[in-house]
């Protein structure tokens, strides 16, 4: 992408807005928007996400999932599992932004494991690893070593907290949980929060729930 073009368009201010955001690199506005091309035009054919205007990727995927980078130091993580990735959100935005992360996306759908296959594959990801079956079997069979758990828009609190029992190898790691500001934990749930931050994406209130094995 051109900088010197950045302002020639609505689009072009909205990518720009983004890198000043994140102090994202030239590369990395490069790989989010062949990421947003390829979801696009992948989109037609597997229906991967509901949101398939240019500003609203922009700004409810990308801008959404890389929030987390204003709240945790992720240069000093080495891994992240992401439940229930869909279409790669959060862990793809964040991966293009801290290449360092090994990255674990737990994806039981296949149409959605090939497309994600193909975008790591096309914008030159390396340490990810695709993982097919659901999220009890995840706890249930794996060991990798994980430092945040991190979930947005797909499984409930109360079923994310399994990663908590006492058998879980798992269970000192944190877990992130993506909600609308709206959102009130239940009685299961609610002892495992220990903070909750929130967040503008335009003029919608979001929060980040963060749970940990208190």
């Amino acid at each position: 992408m051109d900088n010197n073009h950045l302002h020639s368009n609505p689009i072009d201010y909205e990518w720009n807005n983004l890198r000043h955001k994140y102090t994202l690199t030239a590369p990395q506005i490069d790989k989010l928007n062949r990421y947003l091309e390829l979801l696009v035009e992948w989109n037609e054919k597997f229906n991967l996400t509901a949101i398939t205007n240019h500003h609203d990727i922009i700004t409810y995927h990308f801008d959404d999932s890389l929030a987390l980078a204003h709240y945790v130091n992720l240069t000093t993580l080495e891994s992240i599992a992401d439940v229930g990735t869909g279409a790669g959100f959060p862990a793809i935005p964040l991966k293009i932004m801290f290449p360092h992360l090994k990255m674990v996306l737990i994806e039981v759908n296949n149409k959605k494991r090939t497309f994600l296959n193909h975008l790591t594959q096309e914008l030159g990801l390396t340490d990810i690893t695709t993982y097919p079956y659901d999220w009890r079997t995840f706890l249930r069979t794996t060991d990798y070593k994980i430092d945040y758990f991190l979930a947005r828009a797909s499984l409930q609190p109360e079923e994310l907290i399994r990663i908590f029992k006492p058998a879980s190898i798992y269970k000192n790691s944190c877990l992130v949980y993506w909600a609308s500001k709206q959102w009130t934990p239940g009685k299961i749930e609610a002892p495992f929060i220990k903070q909750e931050i929130l967040y503008t994406l335009n003029d919608v209130e979001r929060k980040l729930v963060f749970f940990y094995n208190q």
